[in-house]
């Protein structure tokens, strides 16, 4: 059919501007007239006559009834046979606006914790449609919208959308002959054609994580070479994975679709992944460090004279770009000296300095974009181009962790044990500096208060020796 705008769909939505493009068809924006809103509409055109479209169409409006929190949701659903040479599918959606995770992939792989939790997301998704006799056909990262939590936008939510080319279990509602889906991301099944179960999707759900983690696509190239590759080779899942993100990957791409888990399962599995995660990224003591944090009362304190001149002689003792003196908040990693650095925070995740306060020791990364710890870290694979790090606990005396001393630079580089040993001295002073202060407002205090406070001091350990 000819151009679609101003066109009315079952007497109800008026198209308008054309808003995106697949290889399946094509997203307008909408008005729904009944209603007063709008809406998108993909259009999918059908070899599928007139005649069977009808008799189909009740099958059509199960996609419609689908109900889900991680589902962008569907509204209505049905078929356009006001041209009977080129009969058409329309699917009613919700109008969403914001990136989709092929978007967030463009700029490099994600920590391990958001794919954990986007993915939890999807499969949660997937196990709700394969239960109400869906198949979604096309789960690839243009069909995951991403969302922050809105009690914590630290957190990284998904929905899946599109479910353009999904079939009803019962019976495929379009066929050309050749497979459905998009090439990088179709299950084995689907690449020779055969009729497809929710395994498939499972199939396509561990490409688009391993892609996730990795920032690189299993099976790139053209559509049928891309297509024929999994029949010849399983995806490459590097060494450098973790074991139980390896585990879970590896089942979910198994070539014969009996041996991949179901969704409700992938769902669990990622979950206990997530938590895991998550119980890396805090420390255990987490309150009583953010509690140490506040007594030294340092956070949003303007410049200071001292910790700007131990950055800069960092950076010039290595022959670094940047030098930073952070501190760890709850939300946010504060700079309160950064040397060769414009800004004075960033967020907590994916700061590295969130990672080396969980550490008794130096925490040095050699090659950012080639240690598993880091190389789907942001700071790494995005614009910034983080290659080095090295960071050195700024410990209390009561052996609270509150930020760091840390170098960093854009290339790869080692340190020798002399250099560990001059960067653990220079956040030493950090901390003796620190304690000096603290030791100053405590003496200022009235006798009373002083003396209850001091009763609370742990007497001093330091890891770093004496000055």
């Amino acid at each position: 059919m000819g151009g679609s705008t101003g066109v009315l769909l079952d007497g109800r939505y008026r198209l308008l501007e054309q808003i995106g493009r697949g290889a399946r068809g094509t997203v307008h924006r909408a008005r729904d007239e009944s209603l007063g809103r709008d809406v998108a509409i993909k259009l999918i055109p059908t070899r599928a006559s007139p005649d069977d479209l009808r008799h189909d169409q009740d099958e059509v409006k199960v996609l419609a009834r689908l109900n889900h929190h991680n589902l962008v949701m569907l509204f209505d659903a049905g078929a356009d046979l006001l041209d009977t040479q080129e009969p058409r599918i329309f699917l009613v959606m919700e109008l969403v606006h914001g990136p989709d995770l092929r978007d967030r992939l463009s700029r490099g792989p994600l920590p391990p914790l958001d794919v954990g939790r986007l993915g939890s997301d999807v499969a949660e998704a997937l196990d709700y449609v394969h239960d109400h006799g869906v198949i979604h056909c096309d789960v690839k990262p243009a069909n995951i919208m991403m969302f922050d939590d809105h009690h914590d936008t630290g957190k990284v939510r998904a929905k899946l959308t599109d479910f353009g080319i999904a079939v009803i279990s019962k019976a495929q509602l379009a066929s050309d002959g050749g497979f459905v889906g998009t090439a990088a991301y179709v299950s084995p099944e689907q690449a020779r054609g055969e009729t497809l179960r929710p395994a498939s999707d499972i199939y396509s759900l561990g490409l688009v994580l391993l892609e996730c983690l990795t920032g690189v696509v299993s099976y790139p190239g053209e559509s049928l070479p891309s297509a024929l590759a999994r029949l010849l080779r399983p995806p490459h899942i590097p060494e450098g994975i973790d074991m139980q993100w390896r585990q879970l990957l590896t089942a979910m791409t198994a070539t014969d679709p009996a041996a991949r888990p179901s969704a409700h399962d992938v769902a669990a599995a990622l979950h206990e992944i997530t938590v895991s995660e998550e119980e890396t990224v805090l420390p255990h003591d987490e309150a009583a460090r953010m509690e140490a944090v506040h007594r030294y009362r340092i956070l949003d304190t303007p410049s200071d004279g001292a910790f700007d001149r131990i950055t800069a002689l960092a950076a010039r003792l290595f022959a670094v770009p940047v030098a930073i003196v952070s501190v760890v908040d709850h939300d946010r990693i504060w700079f309160k000296s950064h040397h060769g650095f414009e800004v004075d925070h960033i967020d907590r995740d994916p700061g590295l300095c969130a990672s080396a306060i969980l550490q008794d020791q130096p925490w040095i990364i050699a090659d950012a974009a080639a240690d598993p710890r880091t190389l789907s870290n942001p700071l790494v694979a995005g614009d910034f181009g983080l290659r080095f790090y090295a960071g050195i606990p700024l410990r209390t005396r009561d052996g609270y962790n509150l930020g760091t001393l840390c170098i960093l630079d854009q290339k790869p580089r080692t340190l020798s044990d002399q250099d560990v040993r001059t960067l653990e001295d220079l956040a030493a002073i950090v901390m003796h500096d620190l304690e000096q202060r603290l030791e100053s407002r405590r003496s200022a205090m009235p006798s009373t208060d002083n003396d209850q406070n001091r009763r609370a001091i742990v007497p001093e350990r330091s890891s770093y020796g004496a000055l």
